[in-house]
This record gives structure tokens, C-alpha cells and sequence, in this order.
């Protein structure tokens, strides 16, 4: 990588941000705007919104896109806190909100709260779709799907997620749970802050089991630390082995998916420059390379089609936040997506 390149990392980076400063690639070719940018976690780190941002800003440092790029953390009303603060940013064209389909559902969550919406701000790119995971404790009774969902139905088993009602961890859980003909009600689970709670609770068997994404989780997963039992995507996980939720006997495919707004009344030159800049990235080997290893789906997709995307998503979410009340069966926590 350029000495006239950086990458700052702030925020809580910890052994994440040394993993993802070890993997420098060769630069892009071809002509590509440079420019600073400043990448907006709407949460604590270590779950996957930082994760995914680190992972962006490494990658743009590598291939040399920008000349300088910041991740910094706003926290504060599971994501909410953070949109209005882009959208107060008007016409910052240096400015970007790591984001997905957990602060659809805060948003929904949240709307008495907060009037702030997704509409709010400027759709730049959708770049991944990643599965969950039902993962247990290596020293778990359960050995499957079918033999944990057997014990769910008949009570007192305990799920963790990491995130919030309407989040992707709080609905595959929820969707998995009615595959199952287990009602909402009688859905209990956790919610914690972060990857490393949610592990922490695991291990300590708090929960019985946990519904997450599995990129925070690959290494642990790699060294038998924790054993997933099913995954909800279409397809199998390279390296991860499960069945998928279909593979297990449940009709169900859920997946997350994660993106990037920035802030609204951006100059045309602005967003036609910062999309140029994301275009370019995803044709490098380097982002291929971060996909593969993260078991993330390229999903991408840009402007007014992203524009449209998170409309639907806006309402098919407010439709399953009727269908799951979000306080039933959910312990105290904060979680990230």
C-alpha cells in the first residue's frame, strides 16, 4: 500500500483492525477518484456493522481508491442516534453510514422515538447478503437441528441473539421459531451487545443457543470452539459444513444484508464520485477476496435500485415486527447487526 495512503481505524479496532491491516493487495488499475472518507458505525465495536465497515476501509486503503479513510463509532439508540446524525450532515459528501437491515428495524422500532427515517438520507450501494447461523457450545446435547428444535418446542430453552427486535439475528430467530410451529410468545431470548457477549453467553450457557451472523465467528467455528447446526441462506458455507435450515426439513431461507447511505441534498458530483469509487472496488480482486472470506453474497447494488430495495424492506420488516412483537420472550441487552 502507498505511504501517501491511510487508513484510521478508531473506535476500539483491537486484534479485528491487525487481522484486516495484514491483508495489503496491490492497487486498483485505471483511473479512480481519490478522496477522504468517513465510515459511521451506528453501534459498539465488534458486531457486524463494525466488522463490515473495517473490513470496506481496509480494502479501500489496499487497493488505494481513497487516500484516507475513518471508521469512528456513534452509538446511541440502536442505530437511530447515528441516521439522524447523517442526515443532519446534509450535503457531506465525505461522510457515510455503515448500515443494514438491523436499522430498518430499529427504525420501525423506534419511530415514536425517533422520526428520523431510512428515506431520510441518500441510498449509495448495497455490498453484501450474509446467512445466519444457529450455533451451539462445542459441549452441547445438541448434535442437530432436529434434535435442538425438538427440545425448543417443548420449553425452557433459551435463545441469544445479537440483535434488536426487527434486526436479522431477532428475525431468523423469530422466522426459524415459527418454521418450527413454536408461536412468538413462546419464543425467550437474550439480546447482547456485540459478537463478544453473545459468545461470552454461549460458552457460559446462559442461552442454549445463539442465532448470528457467522463472519464474527469464523475463526472459533474453524478451532471447534462452537458448532453450528444449521445455516439459513440457500446454500451451504464454504468451510462451515452445516445443512442449510431447507437440508434440515424448515422451508425457510433468511439472510442479512448490509449496505451504505450517506448524508441527503449530496451534490451530483458528490454521489456520481463516491459511487464511481465502490464500483471500482467491487471489481477488485482484493473485495472478492474479502467476500470469500467472510462468507458474504455479493449483493451489490447501487442508486435508485438500492433506493427502491430499502423501500421494500422498510415495509416487508414493518410487516414482520406485527407478526413478532417485539417484547416477547426478549431479555435485557443491546445488539448490534
Amino acid at each position: 500500500m502507498s505511504t501517501s495512503r491511510r487508513t484510521l481505524l478508531t473506535g476500539g479496532v483491537g486484534a479485528l483492525g491487525g487481522l484486516l491491516l495484514g491483508t495489503a493487495g496491490c492497487a486498483a488499475s485505471g483511473p479512480v477518484p481519490h478522496h477522504e472518507l468517513r465510515l459511521m458505525v451506528p453501534n459498539t465495536p465488534g458486531g457486524g456493522y463494525d466488522y463490515t465497515a473495517r473490513t470496506l476501509a481496509v480494502t479501500l486503503s489496499d487497493t488505494e481508491l481513497v487516500e484516507a479513510v475513518e471508521v469512528f463509532n456513534l452509538t446511541g439508540g440502536s442505530g437511530t442516534v447515528a441516521l439522524t446524525r447523517l442526515v443532519h450532515e446534509a450535503g457531506n459528501g465525505r461522510l457515510l453510514l455503515q448500515m443494514g437491515l438491523g436499522l430498518v428495524g430499529s427504525v420501525n422500532t423506534h419511530a415514536e422515538l425517533n422520526p428520523t427515517r431510512i428515506a431520510d438520507a441518500t441510498p449509495v450501494a448495497r455490498l453484501m447478503d450474509e446467512a445466519e447461523a444457529v450455533i451451539v457450545a462445542p459441549d452441547s446435547p445438541y448434535r442437530s437441528l432436529a434434535a435442538l428444535t425438538a427440545a425448543w418446542r417443548d420449553g425452557g430453552l433459551r435463545a441469544g441473539t445479537g440483535s434488536r427486535p426487527g434486526g436479522p439475528d431477532h428475525l431468523a430467530l423469530m422466522l426459524t421459531a415459527e418454521a418450527a410451529g413454536i408461536a412468538p410468545d413462546e419464543v425467550r431470548y437474550s439480546v447482547y451487545d456485540g459478537g463478544g457477549g453473545l459468545l461470552a453467553a454461549l460458552l457460559s450457557h446462559d442461552v442454549d443457543f445463539v442465532m448470528s451472523g457467522v463472519s464474527e465467528y469464523r475463526h472459533a467455528i474453524a478451532t471447534g470452539e462452537l458448532r453450528v447446526l444449521a445455516v439459513t441462506g440457500e446454500q451451504r458455507l464454504a468451510g462451515i459444513g452445516a445443512p442449510t435450515l431447507r437440508e434440515s426439513g424448515f422451508d425457510l431461507a433468511v439472510t442479512n444484508w448490509r449496505g451504505l447511505l450517506a448524508p441527503p441534498g449530496l451534490a451530483e458530483r458528490d454521489l456520481a464520485e463516491t459511487t464511481a469509487v465502490l464500483d471500482a472496488l467491487h471489481a477488485t480482486a482484493q473485495w472478492r477476496r474479502a467476500l470469500r472470506d467472510n462468507g458474504w453474497s455479493d449483493a451489490y447494488l447501487t442508486g435508485a435500485d438500492f433506493g427502491r430495495f430499502l423501500a421494500a424492506e422498510d415495509q416487508r420488516v414493518g410487516r414482520l415486527l406485527r407478526t413478532f412483537p417485539a417484547g416477547a420472550g426478549a431479555g435485557a441487552g443491546a445488539g448490534q447487526d
